[in-house]
């Protein structure tokens, strides 16, 4: 679920995700790999919003949801906090 947001991300803000939960380190630690975390949705990086859209012609994130920033900007406006979130591959 989101359950922070980070207005001064290094991103045009960004929305943290409640994972890994509890059972996802056990889960993780029984396969002897690292779970991973701090999964944001965010906007672009500061400094380069001018990009805009063509940010999805390459993956750049690390495991994070990237959007352009109009629409992080609609999202948070939108997306109180303790919104579920499911990911998917």
């Amino acid at each position: 679920m989101i359950d922070y947001r980070k207005a001064d991300s290094s991103f045009h803000k960004a929305l943290h995700i409640s994972y890994p939960s509890p059972k996802d380190q056990a889960q993780a630690k029984a396969l002897g790999v690292d779970p991973g975390g701090l999964i944001m949705i965010h906007g672009i990086r500061n400094g380069i919003g001018i990009v805009g859209r063509l940010h999805r012609f390459i993956d750049w994130t690390t495991g994070c949801i990237a959007v352009n920033n109009p629409e992080i900007e609609e999202i948070w406006a939108a997306v109180p906090d303790g919104t579920p979130v499911e990911i998917r591959e």
